[in-house]
């Protein structure tokens, strides 16, 4: 059974950095992945391929709007999707080498499995193949998060999609409904919008960015209606149904009326949620609210 300074759970951005820093201060390190590459939802499904697919959208919405102004003619433009989507599967996986590489630079046992608690000292790590136990005497939870729903509006991952399906589909959505007018579903939004998309969003508050200063709200809405975006505020959600090669969405509005919208994708970005299920939080005397958040003192 391997011995273990420090064992880090998850390697995203907080897991890989803090693995790095402790074997940089002597520590005998280990990280553990559930998924097959290293760098969490930020390299794999987040931040990283949306940000390539946002760059790609730009190039071509900039072709065909502001290259003309230039005295640039393009003549006809046409996207090659699959091969925007390539490209973006590229740029994650060169990202992820780049983890993998500072692993092993840095002298990190890696373990691809789901990891959990026996005890405080004792880790089971069950992976496709195998099982195997470790021993550590200092552990850092960094298990990140994943997409949020609420009842009505399960993923099926066919029509109705979080942003991990949103960014792989294999066409460009005619209209694309976003429930949610955060970060997420306006950022995804945005590049279906700039390759010729309808984009609906769906909101429950009263003004996009709901969270964040509201004249950055107004200013992006403004950014955004540009695009093409139409905007619902102060609707509340009642069902997503997958009709097959469309998708209805029943909401009720600020009257309190019924009303529904149809695409052929409905995107539900409403958060993320805690990655806590599973990790034998139980065994070492963690607990969690209601949200799945391990609760911590002031330190």
């Amino acid at each position: 059974m391997s011995k273990y300074d420090v064992t880090i759970i998850g390697s995203g951005p907080g897991g890989y950095v803090a693995a790095i820093r402790c074997a940089q201060l002597g520590m005998k390190t280990a990280i553990i992945e559930k998924y097959s590459t290293l760098g969490g939802t930020c390299l794999n499904v987040g931040c990283i391929p949306s940000k390539a697919l946002l760059d790609s959208s730009h190039h071509y919405h900039d072709a065909a709007h502001s290259f003309e102004k230039h005295g640039i003619s393009t003549g006809k433009l046409s996207v090659d999707f699959a091969k925007m989507i390539e490209r973006k599967t590229s740029v994650v996986s060169q990202t992820c080498d780049g983890i993998q590489f500072l692993m092993d630079k840095n002298k990190i046992d890696v373990y691809q499995g789901l990891g959990s608690f026996q005890d405080r000292n004792t880790i089971d790590i069950v992976g496709k193949d195998k099982k195997v136990t470790i021993t550590t005497e200092k552990t850092i939870i960094a298990t990140g998060s994943k997409p949020n729903f609420f009842p009505g509006m399960e993923p099926d991952k066919k029509r109705i999609i979080t942003s991990t399906e949103a960014l792989s589909l294999t066409e460009i959505p005619k209209n694309l409904i976003v429930i949610g007018g955060g970060v997420i579903g306006l950022e995804l939004g945005s590049v279906y919008a700039r390759l010729g998309s309808a984009v609906t969003v769906i909101e429950f508050a009263d003004s996009i960015i709901p969270t964040m200063d509201k004249t950055m709200g107004k200013e992006l809405q403004k950014v955004l209606k540009k695009e093409g975006f139409k905007f619902n505020f102060k609707h509340a959600v009642q069902k997503v149904e997958n009709k097959g090669k469309k998708v209805v969405v029943t909401a009720k509005n600020k009257k309190d009326q019924e009303v529904t919208f149809e695409g052929d994708y409905c995107l539900v970005a409403v958060g993320r949620k805690p990655y806590t299920n599973g990790l034998g939080l139980e065994n070492i005397g963690l607990k969690v609210n209601d949200k799945g958040q391990i609760e911590t003192n002031k330190h």
